[in-house]
């Protein structure tokens, strides 16, 4: 492991970083240990083992081979001293904050995060005594005001979900430093192919490794990356007990995905950048909303803390719900779905599926305009996907 993290390519260390050989039988792929327990040599190796003063596996709710290697490849992926992997993105993130904060403790989060994040901030961290405050803001100096003595953690997302908001990392480190509060970025979105938060001296980054780090759609697992030491913590105090443990085969599973992730990464931003600049161009789309355009109000950031600007990228049709829900039943190519990262691409209509429950003006406040598409771009060939686009955009009234 420690060799391959001396590899600087993101393509190098995808294929290779936390997988080696089978000592035993010499197979090349990481084996699938689907065993719940494993034995000890004699008592005094298992007590050895439960005391901590030796490595190795007694139990898949405390460590696993198979999901060890996940952990290693990822760790090596983000730069991270640890990684901890978990049954899915939410599981991550709610074993994370759970682990951070306690009653009395206070979060200040950005405004435009993931739906079910946001639920689990807004309705169920109150009921536990932890009060949130959500920042509709970009501006580093707000998230700074913010902060109270009693502040344990600032959380955001770069880019957002389903905003697409950039956020400058490199200033909001100081931020949430110098008044020691954690601050913990869901790099989900732009995924280690295109920022490494840890780098820019983020405490702990977080993944839904069931989209982009996966990229087949098949698989459910998250990741906690960062410190070894907060990593251990969050691990034996919290992780083992509340129970969000990976399976091994869904281990092995994200684990065969990674190895074709820079490949993937790759096709998702050129895809994503194509599409972008020609949706910005047609007479049916009134908005595009992609880092990588120039008319994004955080493309000068984004252009500084991204290498590529990523598969996600969202635009409103002229002609409100209605035109939104053509586009939608009349694509061809494009899959009528939610989630995102996987290699075919995935369209969503928001207004008229996940947020047709939320009143308009709420929903307008956070971004989701009538006429607003969702758009995971997938690794298809781009002209095909540009054409399935026009020709669905051409019947919009």
């Amino acid at each position: 492991m420690s060799r391959i993290r001396e590899y600087r390519s993101v393509s190098t260390v995808a294929v290779h970083a936390g997988e080696q050989a089978c000592p035993v039988t010499g197979a090349v792929d990481t084996p699938i240990y689907q065993s719940t327990t494993f034995s000890f040599e004699n008592a005094e190796a298992g007590a050895a083992l439960f005391s901590h003063q030796k490595e190795g596996y007694v139990y898949t709710r405390y460590g696993n081979p198979t999901i060890k290697a996940l952990q290693d490849k990822i760790a090596a992926l983000e730069r991270a001293e640890a990684v901890l992997a978990t049954t899915s993105g939410m599981s991550a993130i709610s074993t994370c904050i759970l682990a951070l904060v306690k009653n009395g403790d206070h979060i200040v989060s950005a405004n435009s995060i993931y739906s079910a994040t946001f639920d689990l901030f807004s309705r169920k961290l109150p009921d536990w005594g932890i009060e949130v405050t959500f920042l509709d803001s970009t501006s580093p100096a707000d998230y700074a005001e913010a902060i109270r003595p009693n502040t344990r953690l600032v959380y955001i997302e770069t880019p957002s979900n389903p905003a697409l908001k950039i956020l400058d990392l490199s200033a909001l480190v100081p931020t949430a430093r110098n008044n020691n509060a954690l601050l913990v970025c869901d790099n989900t979105f732009a995924t280690p192919f295109n920022t490494r938060p840890l780098e820019l001296g983020v405490d702990l980054v977080i993944h839904s490794a069931t989209k982009y780090l996966g990229g087949h759609g098949d698989a459910m697992g998250g990741a906690i990356a960062g410190g070894k030491e907060l990593l251990d913590r969050i691990s034996v105090e919290y992780h083992r007990d509340l129970g969000g443990v990976i399976s091994p085969f869904n281990a092995w599973l994200i684990l065969r995905g990674l190895r074709t992730f820079a490949l993937r990464m790759e096709r998702h931003n050129s895809n994503a950048q194509q599409i972008a600049q020609f949706l910005s161009e047609h007479p049916k789309v009134e908005a595009v909303c992609y880092p990588g355009l120039a008319t994004h109000p955080g493309y000068e950031i984004a252009k500084r803390q991204m290498r590529g600007y990523g598969g996600m990228l969202s635009f409103i049709v002229r002609g409100g719900v209605e035109a939104g829900k053509h586009v939608l039943d009349h694509v061809q190519l494009c899959t009528l779905a939610v989630s995102l990262g996987d290699a075919r691409t995935l369209i969503s209509h928001p207004a008229s599926t996940t947020h047709m429950v939320v009143p308009r003006e709420r929903r307008l406040e956070i971004g989701i305009d009538d006429g607003l598409i969702r758009l995971s771009v997938g690794i298809e060939d781009v002209e095909d996907l540009i054409d399935d686009l026009d020709q669905a955009l051409a019947g919009v009234a």
